[in-house]
């Protein structure tokens, strides 16, 4: 199949008064239509600013290079006119904090309604009839009465399930879900990835799942791509991913997802943190933190290669299976 985005060799910086931040270095990426693809990384790995460039929505200091392809069309060169006329339409974000992200002093059916009004230019009735039939397919009780309700009248998964619906208004071929599980209860949780597997197949919507938590993506990714202080370290099949993890980073993450068919004493971690993108450590930017590392990590950095089947790492170390 063909990929509906590609992302190919990214690279975001931000200039601060400290000299220039690289938060994303040399990323790429595809999600072909009813596809999930889960992107995992700890807090600062470059996950969201990587999907914020295709967006548009840089912060003023930052700057991207390289190629976005939304269907042939490369988002990093078009202007603020031709992404307002993609963004809602064509590719949609779900951002991970809804109270923020949604007017507050704007009604809910109002805010849902603005998207076609703006993209489609239907009218102020037949706009609220499709954001009425829309919170209904997001399963919203008592959905009419919410459309005349503020969104602090709401809880945060109504408000999560609202900023579903509003990017599926336009029923846009790729959807970025930044975090949507954030701060949420467990069994929320559950609903929101529920919901969003009915989206990916029911829509045939490309899903770009963006988390710091491996488990979330279990049962939704198709494909997961890992990431550490700005580059992919990993990327296969959700089955290799957990099953044959390859890089020690991803081996890591795992072992510190808790498990209810495992025994533990304790939870496992990752030693160490993240570095400071301003100051990457040369070679490896993993190997302070890595129980494998050689002096070659320390000195080289490790370019992506193929093992079997797409599945692809960037490490020294021989792959050696490991017992999850």
């Amino acid at each position: 199949m063909t990929s509906v985005l590609e992302i190919d060799g990214l690279t975001v910086s931000f200039s601060t008064p400290d000299g220039d931040v690289s938060a994303v270095s040399d990323v790429s990426l595809s999600v072909e239509a009813g596809e999930c693809l889960g992107l995992v990384g700890e807090s600062g790995s470059g996950k969201s600013q990587t999907f914020m460039a295709a967006m548009g929505l840089l912060a003023d200091n930052g700057t991207a290079t390289g190629e976005i392809r939304l269907d042939g069309i490369d988002l990093l060169s078009a202007n603020e006119k031709k992404l307002n006329t993609l963004r809602g339409e064509r590719i949609a974000m779900i951002f991970q904090d809804p109270m923020t992200s949604l007017t507050p002093h704007m009604k809910i059916g109002r805010q849902l309604s603005e998207v076609l009004i703006e993209h489609q230019k239907v009218d102020a009735r037949t706009g609220r009839a499709r954001a009425l039939d829309m919170l209904n397919r997001v399963h919203i009780p008592e959905a009419e009465r919410r459309l005349d309700m503020y969104p602090h009248e709401l809880s945060g998964g109504l408000r999560q399930r609202v900023m579903i619906a509003m990017a599926l208004m336009c029923e846009p071929e790729v959807i970025v879900a930044d975090e949507p599980t954030t701060a949420l209860d467990v069994t929320v949780q559950a609903q929101i990835l529920d919901l969003l597997a009915e989206v990916k197949d029911n829509l045939d919507a490309a899903i770009v799942l963006i988390t710091h938590d491996l488990g979330v993506v279990a049962g939704l990714a198709d494909r997961v791509a890992v990431m550490y202080a700005g580059r992919i370290v990993e990327q296969g099949t959700v089955g290799d991913i957990f099953a044959l993890p390859a890089h020690p980073y991803t081996q890591g993450l795992l072992a510190c997802t808790p498990r209810l068919d495992v025994e533990t004493e304790a939870l496992v971690t990752i030693s160490g943190q993240p570095p400071n993108l301003q100051n990457l450590p040369s070679g490896c930017s993993f190997h302070p933190r890595c129980k494998y590392v050689v002096d070659q990590c320390k000195s080289e950095r490790p370019a992506l290669e193929a093992m079997d089947n797409g599945h692809i790492r960037a490490c020294f170390r021989p792959h050696v299976e490991v017992a999850q």
